[in-house]
């Protein structure tokens, strides 16, 4: 005969087992939420830019105390999450960019190149630009292996968007002599003659003729214009970092696809285009969203 406290412990032990597999499924259904299998990660301090090497792994720029120099570092998340320093006794790190094994770095007032052992130098010392930068901002190179940086000014007005050859000779694209440029920040190759660029003051996306420096203006309504990302499709997302918004670009308007980041930084793609990843620089996350 069985005890009253036995079949008890039965019904408990069978409800234990159900809620227990409900759990991990939901687990399991949430890591695989978007193409990474990752989740939502915390911990980092005031990440700014993120992008993902050919290889797999993930760079996160995390700026630490802003303005406060040398606590600045570059992380490195694996295939299963785990996050590791790669590179240290940066000032404030923001967009990147690689380039072959190099990794770029916009560091407040200077660009830095990182070797794949995390050693780093300065690329484009502050003397050599032939307008001083106030606020270095995001990074994109050409398939020429040529750099093109956004500095955003005081983030209001005076900003100028600078290209550095891959000789280390640093030249203006455009800067605040035309109305239109007042803080540059995302920007990405749009072929080999044009250069997107959203500002973080009007929340503009522009398109700018490299060799002219004409600029045409494609849409409006980012708020705060930080990271720039486009499919292979072609479709466009923009981070909007005042008001913690992710938009994707569809007949030539924002639409909003996630809100609620407390600031939205300078979103990258994964390598298989199927995922966008959003540093949320005050939160300290970073997050994921799936753009099947």
């Amino acid at each position: 005969m069985t005890k009253i406290s036995d079949k008890r412990t039965s019904k408990f032990a069978f409800a234990s087992l159900i809620l227990l597999a409900v759990t991990a499924t939901s687990h399991a259904e949430e890591a695989a939420s978007n193409s990474l299998g990752l989740k939502k990660m915390t911990g980092f301090k005031m990440p700014e830019s993120v992008l993902q090497a050919k290889d797999g792994t993930i760079y996160i720029s995390e700026i630490g105390e802003r303005d406060i120099d040398g606590d600045g570092q570059i992380s490195k998340i694996d295939a299963q999450g785990k996050v590791t320093e790669f590179s240290t006794g940066m000032d404030d790190p923001k967009g990147l960019a690689l380039i072959g094994d190099k990794l770029y770095v916009a560091d407040k007032m200077r660009v830095l190149e990182v070797s794949k052992d995390g050693t780093w130098q300065v690329y484009g010392a502050q003397m050599a630009f032939p307008g001083t930068p106030q606020f270095l901002n995001d990074l994109v190179a050409d398939k020429r292996g040529n750099l093109y940086v956004s500095d955003s000014g005081n983030t209001k007005t005076g900003g100028q968007v600078f290209k550095i050859t891959k000789n280390g000779v640093i030249s203006i694209v455009v800067d605040s002599k035309n109305p239109d440029i007042l803080a540059p920040n995302g920007l990405l190759m749009d072929g080999h003659k044009n250069l997107l660029e959203v500002d973080f003051a009007s929340g503009i996306l522009y398109r700018i003729n490299l060799k002219t420096g004409k600029m045409t203006k494609l849409a409006e309504g980012f708020g705060g214009g930080d990271g720039l990302v486009r499919t292979k499709s072609g479709e466009i997302y923009v981070s909007d970092f005042k008001g913690g918004k992710v938009y994707h670009l569809r007949n030539g308007n924002p639409v909003l696809i996630k809100e609620g980041y407390i600031s939205a930084a300078d979103i990258a793609l994964s390598n298989d285009g199927k995922t966008l990843m959003v540093p949320d620089m005050k939160a300290g996350e970073l997050d994921f969203i799936s753009i099947k």
